[in-house]
């Protein structure tokens, strides 16, 4: 399932490429994070509990980052376990000058869930993407404003 978008931010993007790249901020932008811990600058993990309608999916999530050019282009791949699914999910987002002030962000993400879970199918799993997608990216403009204002 791929996913991708825009998404402008009224902030320079120094800043903006700041928080992307800061695991402490990243994790308040997940939804359902239980816990988190960072093994180092590239690499951390986080217990998340994923709301699928009525319940929810704990599952167990490691990001590394794997390739980045600061301050435009990082690059990260995601793999997660929990019972009844696997997903595995590599995501990229490119920031520029847009062309009102501020910075703008290009993001895709191509998602892939295996188990009981993803035998759901995309068409049942495409809106909890969407839906998911949404939070993480009004969570990271609140993170930006918030780094704004220090």
């Amino acid at each position: 399932m791929n996913v991708s978008g825009e998404k402008t931010f009224d902030a320079p993007r120094d800043l903006v490429w700041q928080v992307l790249n800061d695991p402490e901020s990243m994790a308040k932008t997940m939804p359902g994070v239980e816990s988190f811990d960072i093994h180092d600058d590239r690499r951390w993990t986080a217990n998340v509990k994923i709301p699928l309608g009525l319940g929810g999916l704990k599952m167990k999530v490691d990001m590394e980052k794997i390739e980045e050019r600061e301050p435009e282009f990082a690059k990260l791949s995601v793999k997660g376990h929990g019972v009844g699914a696997m997903m595995n999910m590599e995501t990229s987002f490119t920031l520029g000058d847009a062309p009102e002030g501020g910075t703008s962000m290009a993001w895709s993400a191509d998602v892939k869930i295996a188990g009981p879970v993803g035998s759901m199918g995309q068409r049942v799993l495409q809106p909890i993407v969407n839906q998911q997608v949404q939070h993480v990216l009004a969570a990271l403009d609140a993170q930006v404003q918030e780094a704004a204002k220090q």
